[in-house]
């Protein structure tokens, strides 16, 4: 087997791997655990990426990288500015009973999102759809808008899970952002606190429905 040879073959298992972890197993899991919680699997999963990056080569600053936040900070906050007051407008005008509905009916639960939604899925998504994904399949598809588009789209794709499109819609959008922060910074606490500003910024202004997976069950 030539060198070249061996590299195609290796692109062409890493592209196979890529389809069936990233879209396979999404599948199979809407269809068989509908109405089962991913956290519990996201957090096992979240162990064994970190143990595959720390034996692989892994940049191990990238699991942090504080020092990246801050220059980004002024930039991620003007954007997410005008994506609030649009998203706020738009439920406003089309859903306007469900308009910040969690901080007024539910603020406990809205508080505990606050504090434990970053820790317990944003990190864990980052490690998984911009760490692994863009460590382990860079053969595939490169450093460039190739793995922009696959992050973006794996991500989008993983919330087919909470049963409706505009979580894919909303969530593979939201991917191409933290997909470009993480290619420009290899931050992960960076892409973290965006990924979280928006997460948040979705439950408290009234589309949590769409993206909570208890509202796939109904």
């Amino acid at each position: 087997m030539t060198v070249d040879t061996g590299i195609n073959s290796r692109k062409v298992w890493l592209t196979v791997e890529f389809v069936a972890l990233f879209f396979g197993l999404t599948g199979l899991y809407a269809v068989l655990l509908r109405g089962v919680g991913p956290l519990p699997f996201l957090l096992v999963i979240t162990v064994g990426i970190v143990i595959y990056l720390r034996r692989t080569g892994f940049d191990r600053q990238c699991f942090w990288r504080a020092d990246a936040l801050r220059p980004a900070l002024p930039g991620i906050l003007a954007l997410w500015a005008v994506s609030a007051v649009a998203l706020a407008a738009a439920v406003a005008l089309l859903r306007p009973d469900f308009l910040f509905d969690l901080p007024r009916e539910r603020p406990l639960i809205w508080v505990l999102v606050l504090v434990f939604y970053p820790l317990v899925s944003v990190y864990p998504q980052e490690l998984l759809f911009r760490a692994f994904l863009f460590h382990r399949y860079a053969p595939v598809f490169g450093d460039g808008p190739r793995m922009i588009a696959a992050s973006a789209t794996a991500f989008g794709v993983a919330h087919f899970v909470v049963g409706n499109w505009i979580s894919v819609l909303l969530s593979a959008a939201a991917g191409v952002l933290f997909a470009i922060r993480y290619q420009r910074t290899r931050s992960l606490l960076t892409t973290s606190v965006e990924h979280a500003l928006y997460g948040i910024l979705v439950f408290t202004v009234g589309l949590g429905d769409f993206f909570y997976h208890g509202a796939a069950v109904s």
